[in-house]
C-alpha cells in the first residue's frame, strides 16, 4: 500500500525588492538547491499539465476544491535525459507529490496518448497515468515555464523557493521546444514565493521569513497558465 509523506505548502506574492532582502537572508542560513546551475543559482523549470475534457483541474483549483489532483511532465533546463512524470495531490495546505522517471519516448507517447495496455504497463504511476487517461480522457493543457530559485535546510526538510518569470506556453504541447512562444502571466515586478515543510518550520527561519511583508495567496501557477489568453 502506498505511504503518503503529506508535506506543508505555502505560497506568497512579493514584489522583486521584497524577494532580493529575502534572498539574501535565507542565503546566510539556508543552503542553495543542488540543482543550480547558474552563476546566479536559479535553474528552469518547464511542466505539461494535462486536464480532460471538462477542465476538472483548472475548474477545482479555480472553485477552491480543498482534495484535488493533477498531472503533470516536468524537465529541468530544457534536458531530455532526466524527465518527471507527476501527480500532485493537493489538501488545504497539505501537499503529496508521487512521481516517476521516465524515457523521452514514454513521454512522447503520454502526449500523444498512445500508452500501450496498462496491464503491459511496470511502473506504477505511469500505470495509473494511462488507466485515468483512457477513463477520463486525459489531454495535454497548458506548459509552464519559470525560474526558481531554491533554498534548503535539513530539520523537517524545509525548501524556500523563489519562482520567477512565469511563462504560459498555452498553445503548444510541444515540451523540449527551446523556442516555444510563450508569454508573462504575472506583473513583471511579482515573484511567487513557496515555503514547504514536513510538520513544522524552525523559529529561526520563521522570524526571517516573516520579516518582509508579503501577502499570502492561493496562487497556482498552472491556473494562471490557463487563464491567459493571448500575448
Amino acid at each position: 500500500m502506498e505511504h503518503k509523506q503529506y508535506r506543508y505548502e505555502l505560497k506568497f506574492i512579493l514584489n522583486r525588492k521584497q524577494a532580493e532582502v529575502l534572498k539574501h537572508r535565507l542565503s546566510l542560513l539556508m543552503e542553495v538547491d543542488a540543482n543550480s546551475v547558474n552563476p546566479n543559482h536559479t535553474y528552469f523549470i518547464r511542466s505539461l499539465y494535462f486536464d480532460d475534457l471538462e477542465d476538472s483541474a483548472y475548474y477545482e483549483k479555480v472553485d477552491g476544491i480543498y482534495e484535488r489532483n493533477k498531472y503533470r511532465i516536468r524537465i529541468y533546463n530544457l534536458d531530455d535525459s532526466y524527465i518527471r512524470l507527476e501527480r500532485k495531490e493537493k489538501t488545504r495546505d497539505l501537499t503529496y507529490k508521487k512521481q516517476a522517471i521516465i524515457s523521452k519516448d514514454a513521454c512522447l507517447r503520454i502526449i500523444k496518448g498512445d500508452l500501450p495496455n496498462p496491464a503491459s504497463i511496470e511502473n506504477e504511476l505511469v500505470r495509473e497515468f494511462a488507466i485515468k487517461q483512457k477513463l477520463s480522457n486525459l489531454k495535454p493543457s497548458v506548459i509552464v515555464d519559470y525560474e526558481r530559485l531554491a533554498y534548503t535546510y535539513p530539520v523537517e526538510d524545509v525548501r524556500v523557493t523563489f519562482d520567477e518569470n512565469i511563462k504560459s506556453g498555452r498553445f503548444s504541447d510541444d515540451l523540449f521546444d527551446p523556442d516555444l512562444l510563450t508569454f508573462d502571466v504575472l506583473e513583471p515586478d511579482e515573484v511567487v514565493l513557496e515555503v514547504k515543510y514536513n510538520n513544522y518550520i524552525p523559529s529561526h527561519l520563521v522570524s526571517v521569513i516573516t520579516s518582509i511583508p508579503s501577502l499570502r495567496q492561493a496562487v497556482s501557477k498552472f491556473a494562471l497558465c490557463r487563464e491567459k489568453k493571448e500575448v
